[in-house]
């Protein structure tokens, strides 16, 4: 059987699970997936081999991206589009979107993309649930913001830590803009909630997002709503700052939020009034806006994943939450809680955890914080058949790190060779620091010729 490598070609851009559309230089399809027509509300045959704009008349010159990378000759990532097929359906997707060049010279143009149009109606389907839940809530709960922390559940007997709380204390009766920063599983979501159950509003209600992996326009419908007729099948649904009024608006991993709607969020925190899409007018909201990072501010504008402007407008009150492995009294404390806690649970009667493990426990550095410990003694809680918690008991991962540590330290503690010369770099380095780098004095402290301290220093790069 002869075997068409056209045919072949087609079979294995079929088989992608993704929409892929290609277009010649004349703007005309010449190529056109079956997961790119489901997206799209079309057929194959509805699509190809006609032009781009006829098929899409939504789209232009200006907005369609295919006819933009040809325009332009530079390919364009992860960009979201909307616009409206032929049987006026409402499609949003993120494209990537690449020339084609054949022999030097653009020939077209081809475009992959992923549809999230189902994940933009799930989004709205959660606000919509959200707003109810908070309507039940204040009408069930004693605390209607539905908030399940305050600052004394941020358990720690850590100095610096404490002295953060106190502050925190002092500072939530304010409303101005709060910035919170530290690693993941390090609590900040946990001590934001104390934050608005110390403030001023702690009956209104409390409203998390996180910013990251979520695409521009999906984020933006949800931060600030949609209006009727704003594109087809839109409704009149308020955003996270229309929920959020007369309360807090935690916007976590802000970084993470494309810049673009860095700068309308900075709007809405200049004068307090907020836009629904495709609306006309404009509404204000009395909400407090903390916002979070799981790296350094410092680090964020640099890199530029921040706008300075954005950053200088919410960095008016700032909190840094230390990680784990600089909380080593901590360690024991946390565990002794974890312990208690998970014996209810699990209704045991472990009593602790061994010298040894907790030996253990302050060597390591617990890049998951004090939810990596929370869930390594949950797990160990599980498994534990005595009274105390031991290195037996440790997940597969923690117990393969311990041992693989535990052997590199004997390699190195035995090896004579490494040690000697590490000890004879070292006499040598603090003999030079203390005739300032004077060979002649050193080695007459070293008790060596002169000659013979050069030849060690050369030998053992000494600076």
């Amino acid at each position: 059987m002869k075997v068409n490598s056209s045919e072949v070609l087609s079979a294995i851009l079929n088989a992608i699970d993704e929409g892929i559309h290609v277009v010649d230089l004349h703007g005309k399809t010449i190529y056109y997936n079956e997961i790119a027509a489901k997206h799209d509300g079309m057929t194959v045959k509805e699509v190809l081999g006609r032009p781009l704009l006829s098929v899409f008349p939504s789209l232009s010159e200006q907005t369609s991206t295919l006819l933009k990378v040809m325009r332009t000759s530079k390919p364009i990532y992860n960009q979201t589009q909307g616009y409206v097929n032929v049987h006026g359906e409402q499609i949003e997707t993120i494209n990537t979107t690449l020339p084609i060049w054949v022999e030097g010279e653009i020939a077209g143009a081809v475009e992959i993309a992923k549809d999230y149009s189902r994940i933009k109606k799930l989004s709205e389907s959660l606000l919509d649930l959200q707003k109810k839940m908070n309507g039940q809530t204040k009408k069930r709960r004693k605390n209607p913001s539905g908030t399940q922390y305050t600052l004394d559940s941020l358990l720690t007997v850590n100095p610096e830590l404490i002295e953060v709380k106190k502050e925190a204390k002092k500072l939530a009766k304010s409303n101005s803009p709060i910035m919170v920063f530290g690693e993941s599983g390090c609590g900040k979501e946990l001590f934001v909630q104390g934050i608005h159950h110390a403030s001023l509003r702690p009956n209104g209600p409390f409203i998390a997002q996180n910013c990251a992996a979520i695409p521009e326009t999906l984020l933006e419908s949800i931060l600030f709503g949609t209006s009727k007729g704003s594109y087809t099948g839109a409704v009149e649904r308020p955003g996270l700052f229309e929920l959020a009024d007369g309360g807090t608006l935690f916007l976590d991993e802000i970084h993470m939020m494309p810049i673009e709607l860095q700068a309308k969020l900075l709007r809405v925190l200049e004068d307090g009034h907020v836009r629904r899409i495709g609306s006309t007018e404009s509404s204000f909201v009395n909400v407090r806006i903390i916002a979070a990072m799981n790296i350094h501010p410092k680090k964020a504008l640099e890199i530029k994943q921040i706008r300075a402007d954005l950053f200088y407008r919410l960095n008016v009150l700032t909190f840094k939450l230390p990680p784990l492995r600089e909380r080593k009294e901590d360690l024991s404390y946390l565990t002794n809680h974890f312990v208690l806690l998970f014996n209810e649970i699990f209704k045991k009667s472990v009593k602790g955890a061994s010298e040894k493990l907790m030996s253990l426990f302050h060597t390591y550095s617990w890049p998951g914080n004090v939810r990596e410990l929370k869930h390594t003694i949950e797990y160990m809680m599980n498994v534990c058949e005595q009274e105390l918690l031991s290195e037996n008991d440790l997940p597969v991962m923690l117990k393969q790190h311990f041992q693989s540590s535990a052997r590199k330290t004997n390699q190195k503690s035995l090896s004579l060779r490494t040690n000697l010369l590490q000890l004879e770099k070292d006499l040598i380095s603090n003999a030079l620091r203390q005739t300032d780098g004077n060979i002649k004095q050193a080695a007459k402290i070293l008790d060596i010729p002169r000659q013979t301290l050069q030849y060690k220093i050369q030998k053992l790069q000494i600076e």
